[in-house]
């Protein structure tokens, strides 16, 4: 490969079909959790297309993007956001009613898509085609999670001992 002192479209695109299942691989062993993994993954793109490093060969571009995108991790790590985040799960939700609280943290235990859709349409207000759109789905896809949360929550919910009149 010869030299190159800028890099093209057509040479950032052609790297990134060659390369890009390599570098997010990495990147999301690495920092596991796909948000991040994909924004590690753009950076490294965009700072090969920006860098002004010459490459010798195809080696030297595949340990280049693999030096690139392990720093971009490790620099992730160091930050002051990745520090002091926390998971949804370490949230503590100040409820005095404990029936209600009983019912918050059966929603907080179902899966992501049915808690996310639950959360969004009865505690937000937002109607099934609003959250369609939000979420980039179907509004029958949304109705469909609502249902199957809603199932999920009364068997939960039956089993902890709430009564339901």
């Amino acid at each position: 490969m010869k030299k190159e002192s800028l890099r093209t479209d057509d040479l950032v695109s052609e790297m990134m079909n060659k390369y890009a299942d390599m570098v997010y691989r990495l990147a999301y062993v690495m920092v596991r959790n796909n948000s991040d993994a994909e924004d590690i993954f753009q950076e490294v793109f965009i700072k090969l297309f920006q860098s002004q490093t010459p490459f010798n060969d195809k080696e030297h571009i595949k340990a280049w993007l693999i030096k690139t995108t392990t720093n971009h991790c490790k620099n992730l790590f160091k930050g002051y956001w990745y520090k002091n985040r926390i998971s949804i799960d370490q949230v503590v939700i100040p409820v005095e009613d404990p029936e209600k609280k009983e019912i918050i943290q059966s929603v907080l235990g179902l899966p992501t898509k049915y808690r996310e859709v639950i959360y969004l349409y009865y505690y937000m207000g937002f109607s099934t085609e609003e959250l369609a759109s939000i979420l980039n789905t179907k509004a029958s896809t949304i109705r469909t999670r609502l249902k199957r949360g809603r199932g999920l929550l009364k068997i939960d919910l039956e089993n902890g001992g709430i009564d339901h009149e």
